[in-house]
């Protein structure tokens, strides 16, 4: 591969690390994940050997090569939730999509390493050919592999660090693990995830046996439930994911969130989940103001009334005819119903698509290209945009200081205590994005279903979920439990993907989209027409679809899909970070998952309506 570094072992350990040990429990699992390391070496080291043995016209000797990476895909999931929490740079090679890292602002880039390019190499018809290339990164692996166990050195941890690394492999299985999201070709997620899961149950044991009691029993019994529903259906396309939330998961996070407090062994180190939540998909999993661009200084609920009046205030525009509502209209779920938006001046069309506001502050980036990183900001640039809003921001502030109304509700949400210039752009924009933190009722048939009513979902919508989440692969883009880019289990990241979208929505005769997306703002070919992943929370009813507004239906979104995007559709698309690979989703497949979509559509609520 060009630009492959044969790199070394290099931890990034959490701060905390160095701390006295507080248990045997944490003893214990130090001495397994040593244990488990040397074993992954090991494996890594024969994924080498047998890659190096394959030879040409001999499919046994290709078989065995990928046996060992499934082998290997295995060994690593015994350490797995130990270095996601404490490593930072070797879990890159060992389980990242294979697809170029851009480093921005610096314009810097990463080539794919790992062994999801392994996967990808020894999968390929042309696995032959791709030979040297597949030595070059078992290289990598191996020599990095081999260096785990030296870094343990003096390593010390605590249990209150080790439950949290517990907590969120959970969410990794349930998000990543079950979706295929890193043995994508090989199909092997049921199996690794079976295998994460007993690597938590056999290290959780000493602790659990420390803290009898019921919730300790509690958490015992799921855990054992969730390996069961693995081990019992390990073929990745039929296995039951919602049974394996409703059954197992939900309630064992539940009741290990309950023994991490009694316990009083509560750390959080990634501040996005909310620990406090029952489970990933109760209403409050997330906390929206982790993706703010600052801490409010008012009051909430002031706020997020301040920002709804401010939502359909004409005088935000420069023609004092257009509001936020004009494109986000609360009775089409927060679109226009448009492929893409009239201009200010309605003589034209601006360049994209209006999505949904619903649940829009659950991102890191927002906009299609991604380019505005907070709401506030994004609020400022559309205001300041010639073609949608075209405000005079002074202006603006001008006139909102003074109305009286205006400035006694500034006065009131921000707490400025009579001062005259009550109203600023940047309270202005801190009130809009509080309004639309509230945008996230999480009231849909799917919500229902997981909190208990087990007939707001049909047979079909069910079925739609599984394969949601399995055989079409849309939960390894579409994350849970927004449904969008934002990238689990830490919440910290929001993905774009290249998808080859094309610009006349004609699957049979499509042409190229000539908007090059993220390369807009950041000109590095790996960006050439990528565009943030948005929720399909509330897709049914906010046609039509994609960045440029190409697809009318959902059907045609699946169909899309189905056939592997602009890439299986025969287009030039050579940085396409979807698979160019069909689904292989029949008509009734495709139904389904429709019906699953359906089935995501809230239940509309007082935010929908106008003030």
């Amino acid at each position: 591969m060009t630009g492959l570094v044969i790199a070394f072992f290099c931890p990034i350990l959490l701060s905390m690390v160095g701390m006295e040990p507080s248990s045997g429990y944490t003893t214990a699992a130090v001495a397994a994940f040593r244990a488990n390391a040397q074993q992954f070496a090991q494996s890594a080291e024969q994924l080498k050997v047998s890659v190096k043995a394959i030879t040409k016209g001999d499919t046994a000797s290709v078989a065995k090569a990928r046996a060992a990476l499934i082998s290997c895909r295995n060994q690593y999931k015994r350490i797995e939730y130990f270095m996601e929490y404490y490593f930072g740079y070797p879990v890159n090679l060992y389980n990242r999509a294979p697809v170029y890292e851009v480093e921005e602002p610096y314009m810097e880039y990463q080539a794919p390493i790992g062994l999801q390019v392994v996967e990808d190499l020894l999968l390929d018809d042309e696995v032959y050919a791709n030979q040297k290339e597949l030595v070059d990164q078992c290289e990598v692996i191996s020599t990095t592999a081999n260096d785990i166990p030296a870094t343990l050195y003096d390593f010390k941890t605590t249990d209150a660090q080790l439950l949290e690394a517990v907590r969120l492999e959970i969410i990794r299985v349930m998000t990543l693990g079950i979706t295929g999201y890193d043995a994508p070709q090989l199909k092997t997620g049921i199996v690794e995830s079976a295998i994460a899961f007993r690597t938590l149950q056999n290290n959780l044991q000493p602790l659990l046996e420390a803290y009898p009691g019921a919730t300790a029993d509690s958490v015992r019994y799921y855990i054992r439930q969730s390996i069961a529903l693995l081990e019992a259906h390990p073929e990745f396309n039929g296995f039951d994911r919602l049974q394996f939330f409703t059954h197992a998961t939900l309630p064992l996070q539940h009741y290990f969130g309950q023994f991490v407090k009694e316990q009083k062994l509560e750390l959080q180190t990634h501040f996005a989940l909310n620990y406090d939540a029952p489970h990933l998909f109760a209403t409050n999993a997330l906390d929206v103001t982790a993706f703010a661009a600052g801490k409010d200084s008012g009051d909430r609920v002031l706020l997020a009334a301040l920002g709804k009046e401010l939502f359909f205030e004409n005088r935000l525009s420069g023609n004092g005819r257009r509001s936020c509502a004009t494109c986000h209209q609360p009775g089409k779920f927060f679109t226009d119903g448009l492929a893409k938006s009239k201009t200010i001046d309605e003589a034209g069309e601006v360049s994209r698509n209006a999505p949904t506001l619903l649940y829009a502050a659950y991102q890191r980036m927002q906009f299609h290209d991604g380019r505005a990183g907070s709401l506030e900001e994004q609020i400022g640039a559309v205001l300041q945009n010639p073609k949608e809003m075209n405000a005079d921001l002074k202006q603006v502030v001008a006139l909102l200081n003074a109305d009286a109304h205006y400035h006694d509700a500034f006065d009131k949400a921000f707490a400025s205590n009579g001062t005259d210039s009550v109203v600023t752009m940047y309270k202005l924009a801190t009130a809009l994005a509080a309004y639309e933190q509230t945008l996230a009722p999480f009231s849909s048939p799917f919500d229902a279903y997981l909190a208990g009513d087990k007939t707001a979902m049909n047979s079909a919508q069910i079925e739609g979920f599984n394969l949601f989440m399995g055989k079409a692969q849309c939960g390894t883009c579409h994350f849970a439990p927004v449904f969008n880019g934002l990238l689990p289990p830490y919440y910290e990241r929001t993905e774009l993907e290249v998808l080859g979208v094309p610009q006349n929505g004609n699957l049979k005769r499509p042409t190229m989209d000539t908007d090059s997306g993220r390369y807009n703002f950041f000109a590095i070919s790996f960006n050439n027409g990528a565009f943030k992943t948005s929720t399909v929370r509330n897709a049914a009813v906010t046609a039509p679809y994609m960045h440029n507004g190409a697809f009318k239906t959902l059907k045609q979104v699946v169909d899309f899909y189905n056939k592997g995007g602009g890439a299986g559709l025969k287009m030039k698309v050579e940085n396409q970070t979807l698979s160019d690979k069909p689904l292989g989703l029949t008509t009734k497949e495709v139904n389904h998952l429709v019906a699953f979509l359906e089935a995501l559509t809230d239940k509309p609520s007082g935010g929908f309506t106008h003030p």
